[in-house]
């Protein structure tokens, strides 16, 4: 069995199911950091596609209160996906 260097611990782009940080511990190269990386391009393609919905609604003069509660909801998840990978590499980052 080849030993592998384990890197500072990885938040992940996801929670357990009670709300709580998920951390990985590896090399960087296995299945889960895969998914992991595939993940958090989902989230930022998600959160592009979200800001510029948000620019479209918000040029829109016929917008009502309850269509911008949406939005800001919308971006407030995106918001925390992006500040939870910026959080990530970080760590990441600043260990490596």
């Amino acid at each position: 069995m080849s030993e592998r260097s384990a890197g500072p611990a990885r938040l992940l782009p996801w929670t357990s199911p009670n709300g709580n940080p998920c951390y990985l511990v590896g090399d960087g190269t296995g299945f889960v950091s895969r998914l992991a990386d595939d993940i958090e391009r989902v989230q930022l393609g998600m959160a592009d596609d979200m800001l510029d919905y948000a620019e479209g609604m918000l040029a829109d003069r016929t917008t009502s209160a309850r269509e911008v509660r949406f939005l800001a909801r919308g971006l407030a998840d995106a918001l925390r996906d992006v500040r939870r990978i910026a959080d990530s590499r970080e760590k990441r980052s600043a260990s490596g």
